[in-house]
């Protein structure tokens, strides 16, 4: 298993944490998504996979569903 935890800015509400779960959800691998909201900052998002997963892959998943890594968070 493995685990990596990044902030994702822009997220209000709880539609913005389902967007953001269902994108990373659909990754290869990944068994669990946790999004500790925060209204207004940046919002703590942990992603448990039986794999570790690119920064590319996981950008790419917070991308589509309309958001960013966090610049201080960033994978990349």
């Amino acid at each position: 298993m493995s685990t990596t935890t990044f902030a994702v800015d822009g997220m209000t509400c709880g539609n913005c944490v389902r967007h953001v779960t269902e994108e990373l959800t659909a990754l290869p691998g990944v068994t669990d998504v946790q999004v500790d909201l925060v209204a207004g900052g940046s919002s703590p998002v942990t992603v448990t996979s039986d794999a570790p997963l690119s920064p590319e892959a996981i950008a790419g998943a917070v991308d589509e569903a309309g958001y960013a890594v966090t610049p201080r968070g960033s994978l990349l």
